[in-house]
């Protein structure tokens, strides 16, 4: 018998014989009528004889579709391309000769890790000046002495600890052209230098980590309403400090600075040896996590907004406070 066979041949019982049709009683041609297999009980005693095989077939082939299934849902998972980054505004580079943060971060890890910080250089490591051409009645070396002279104040300015701690603001204000120290001292006040200068409230306490920094120098020549030739540079830094601070998760302590600001030396043929020298003829920045209070005075320390949110960071793009390309158009939340 093949396994096509649902069951045994029942006997033929309506073969003819020799005696006739006459000779098969009623009874057994009714009970053949009765006993015969059809389609849906031979179906029902097959089921019956390969229940247990058709179990583990149904269950191989149910398996088999559930992998292909969930392999086609991993499939998709990982194809699936991330969620983009929340767009948040920036800025475009100025015109001009321009070079950016070039040099590598320092490998050891440090209270910067998991921070964007954690990728930048240390300290005046990170200010990269663009070469030095002669441009616009400038000669090379005048532009290659203003340029050193505008990384000089960035270093007193951010990252000379002993000015930060410093209760005036001569060391920095000094290296001006002699007319633009009077303009420093007098009209800017401290809640405004703070775009300028870094400078600790009492008590603020750093770590020895040297801050991290990132930006761009960009510089050209022009003049001025009065036709007088300026070498104008435009510097646009973030700098990450990181502060003694009992927060465990990155980036708890660390305050962010990112400032914009325009320096400009005259061309020293037109003009007075009065004017001759550096002067900051535009200036913005914001900060992040700072103390309200001390911020208002212009003085940095870590500490939390007065609505419990770290200064100026709007959620819940906190890393691009880190972009030196990032607007500093953004709300302070003191």
């Amino acid at each position: 018998m093949s396994s096509d066979d649902f069951t045994p041949e029942p006997p033929r019982l309506d073969r003819p014989s020799t005696g006739g049709p006459e000779e098969i009683p009623d009874w057994v041609r009714q009970l053949e009528r009765e006993i015969r297999v059809g389609p849906a009980t031979r179906l029902r005693i097959w089921f019956g004889r390969h229940a247990r095989g058709l179990r583990l077939g149904v269950g191989a082939v149910l398996a088999l579709a559930l992998l292909a299934y969930l392999g086609a849902a991993g499939y998709r998972h990982v194809r699936r391309p991330a969620d983009p980054p929340r767009a948040y505004p920036t800025v475009s580079p100025p015109a001009g000769i321009q070079a950016t943060t070039a040099a590598s971060p320092p490998p050891a890890a440090g209270p910067f890790d998991g921070t964007p910080a954690g990728a930048f250089p240390e300290g005046a490591a990170g200010i990269t000046l663009p070469p030095a051409k002669a441009t616009g009645g400038f000669t090379a070396k005048q532009v290659s002495a203003t340029l050193t002279k505008v990384r000089t104040a960035l270093v007193t300015a951010r990252l000379d600890r002993a000015f930060m701690t410093a209760k005036d603001r001569e060391r920095l204000v000094r290296q001006f052209a002699p007319d633009a120290r009077r303009h420093l001292r007098e009209e800017v006040s401290d809640a405004s230098f703070i775009s300028v200068a870094t400078r600790l409230a009492p008590g603020a306490r750093l770590l020895p980590d040297q801050p991290r920094v990132k930006g761009r120098v960009t510089y050209r020549a022009t003049r001025d309403e009065q036709g007088i030739r300026m070498l104008r540079v435009t510097t646009n830094f973030v700098w990450a400090y990181a502060f003694l601070s009992p927060g465990a998760a990155p980036g708890d302590a660390v305050v962010v600075v990112h400032d914009t600001l325009v320096w400009e030396v005259p061309h020293p043929d037109d003009v007075r040896s009065r004017d001759n020298g550096l002067w900051l003829t535009d200036m913005g920045s914001y900060a992040s996590n700072v103390d309200c209070a001390a911020f208002h005075k212009g003085l940095l320390d870590l500490g939390k907004g007065g609505d419990g949110k770290p200064v100026a960071t709007p959620t819940p793009d906190r890393d691009s406070l880190y972009d030196p390309d990032r607007s500093l158009d953004i709300p302070d939340t003191c």
